[in-house]
């Protein structure tokens, strides 16, 4: 028999949604084509799982840009301190960082998977692997490819939270853009968000410095600017100061071929004292002893000088503002996390497909993006959250008997 609900994607989204209409009295069956759920929120926290950010409310809906206006309403149902309410009804413990982002006590991602996925089935959720979503058939069911062959499966509503196309071998891999088009469904080309970008390395300093870090340098372009560190590559640069630049640079590249990136080695020491403590007298020494016993700078950070600024004039200057040409981003299989998406103004305020009344969409397949640091998994959460109550909300009116 089919539930009145199904939800394609066992993703953070989509598990959400679940959980949201489970909560409210609703069957419901979760559809993922890979083997195990989850796979996704497992590798974001291989280093230590970042579930949100501290950052007052209004600073933290900031981060998702021009979709700004529709998360600070998801985000005031469903933002940071839900979050960490939520994740303590799992029995997991969080503690806010010396950065302001939020982890588990224990910065694992797996035990809150397990406590949450032991929770939705306690509550009657069903999960169906290895089912590959195929789109619609003719009179509207949802087909579905799986080991023992097609099949097709009916509700009245359903939640679509099928990720965007970034790391495509982890189930996000955007075959949904077509069946969306097919629909008539607006959807903005995807892209890569939270991505490295390439640079054109010397030989030398790509196979000296690659794997190498950067640390406590700021980055600037146009007027935004952020403290942090990078890492070189062997293709360019990555690492979350670069990720959280990356939407503008991104967007730079497609305007005009390239993006000059700005890079401050010395962020901590004004100009000034910069200056006067490189003009003292170099005598025999090299360029690279000078700039260590005066300045504090070596390795890697010399190296960058010699390669982006092999001319420069005045040194204070230049290290403070040493341009690092970009050639493009890092293609969509190796980013974060990806742009675009179903248009915004292609759902309404539930998140259901006007087009499709019943169908909603969560998570990375909608047309926003937000950085690292606990804003990327909470937006996902959100969405979910209001996909989901959305759905239950569609699910209570279509139940009624006529007339009330």
């Amino acid at each position: 028999m089919n539930p009145p609900a199904i939800v394609i994607g066992a993703g953070p989204a989509g598990l959400m949604a679940a959980q949201r209409l489970a909560e409210n009295g609703y069957g419901v069956a979760v559809y993922d084509a890979m083997p195990t759920p989850g796979r996704k929120l497992l590798r974001a926290g291989i280093g230590g799982l970042n579930l949100t950010h501290s950052e007052p409310l209004p600073a933290f809906a900031a981060r998702f840009g021009p979709a700004c206006p529709l998360f600070s309403r998801l985000l005031a149902e469903f933002g940071p301190d839900a979050v960490r309410a939520w994740a303590a009804d799992l029995g997991i413990p969080t503690f806010v960082g010396t950065s302001g982002r939020v982890f588990p006590a224990d910065f694992k991602a797996a035990p809150l998977l397990r406590s949450w996925l032991r929770r939705l089935r306690a509550a009657g959720v069903t999960l169906h692997l290895r089912h590959r979503w195929q789109g619609w058939t003719d009179d509207g069911g949802l087909r579905f490819a799986t080991p023992d062959g097609e099949i097709a499966v009916t509700a009245r509503a359903a939640v679509l939270a099928l990720g965007g196309g970034s790391w495509p071998h982890l189930g996000s891999d955007g075959a949904w853009v077509g069946q969306m088009a097919a629909r008539g469904i607006a959807v903005t080309p995807l892209q890569p968000a939270n991505c490295g970008f390439d640079v054109a390395w010397s030989p030398f300093f790509r196979d000296r410095f690659a794997g190498t870090p950067v640390k406590a340098v700021a980055l600037r372009f146009g007027d935004a600017t952020i403290r942090g560190e990078f890492v070189i590559s062997t293709y360019g640069i990555e690492g979350s100061a670069v990720y959280a630049l990356s939407a503008r640079l991104r967007d730079a590249i497609a305007r005009d071929g390239q993006a000059v990136l700005r890079l401050d080695l010395k962020p901590d020491w004004p100009a000034e004292r910069l200056t006067a403590a490189l003009s003292a007298p170099r005598g025999s020494r090299s360029l690279s002893t000078h700039l260590e016993k005066t300045a504090r700078l070596k390795g890697v950070a010399v190296a960058l000088l010699r390669e982006c600024a092999p001319d420069a004039g005045a040194l204070s200057t230049t290290l403070k503002a040493l341009p690092l040409t970009l050639t493009r981003p890092r293609p969509l299989a190796e980013a974060i996390s990806s742009a675009g998406g179903v248009g915004l103004d292609q759902v309404d305020g539930d998140l259901m497909l006007t087009r499709l009344p019943g169908t909603f969409v969560a998570g990375e397949m909608l047309d926003w993006e937000a950085p690292t640091g606990g804003y990327l998994l909470t937006g996902c959460l959100a969405t979910g959250h209001a996909a989901g109550l959305g759905a239950a909300r569609y699910l209570d009116a279509v139940s009624k008997p006529p007339g009330n």
